[in-house]
């Protein structure tokens, strides 16, 4: 259920001074998380174009060139790089806590305490819903240990949110 249609493999740093997380195994984010994805940034990246064509041949104003010209620039690795950064995130249910993972350059590796969960959330928006994906949100006592995991599946979302919630409230330890 956790991971129906995921990537077949979780992307990882190759650098030997690449971070390790052992106790569990690592589930994956829904394909379709990254066709939201290029949805998203494809359409920013019209927008923009749209404004700099409009700004630059109807008023005849060169400035927006130079801020379009970046933000063109910006959009177009963005959409270069995404396929690896989507592939890249994952999380691993252990024993005592949920490990998230993502990125390749900049890692980043959340372990958050099960008996710590103040709140878990579900959400999708409406692109979200139009291709059955969610986003889990974990949040803790600490306001800046918030933990999102994107892209799920929205079966797989629930059934992760109920399966968290039941071993939070087991574990549940105080403050």
């Amino acid at each position: 259920m956790l991971d129906a249609d995921t990537y077949d493999r979780f992307v990882e740093p190759r650098s030997p001074q690449r971070l390790e997380v052992t106790g569990g195994e690592w589930h994956r984010v829904s394909r379709r998380y990254l066709t939201v994805q290029l949805i998203t940034s494809g359409t920013l990246l019209a927008l923009v174009l749209i404004a700099v064509t409009v700004l630059t041949l109807v008023f005849g104003q060169l400035w927006p060139l130079i801020p379009g010209g970046v933000l063109t620039i910006m959009l177009g690795v963005t959409l270069a790089v995404l396929p690896r950064q989507v592939r890249a995130i994952g999380y691993q249910l252990r024993a005592d806590d949920l490990v998230l993972r993502r990125g390749i350059l900049w890692q980043r590796i959340v372990a958050v305490p099960y008996g710590r969960m103040q709140l878990i959330d579900v959400t999708h928006g409406p692109l979200d819903r139009g291709f059955r994906i969610a986003q889990l949100r974990l949040v803790t006592a600490a306001a800046a240990s918030a933990v999102t995991i994107p892209g799920l599946d929205q079966a797989a979302a629930e059934a992760l949110r109920d399966r968290l919630v039941e071993v939070a409230e087991n574990r549940r330890t105080g403050l």
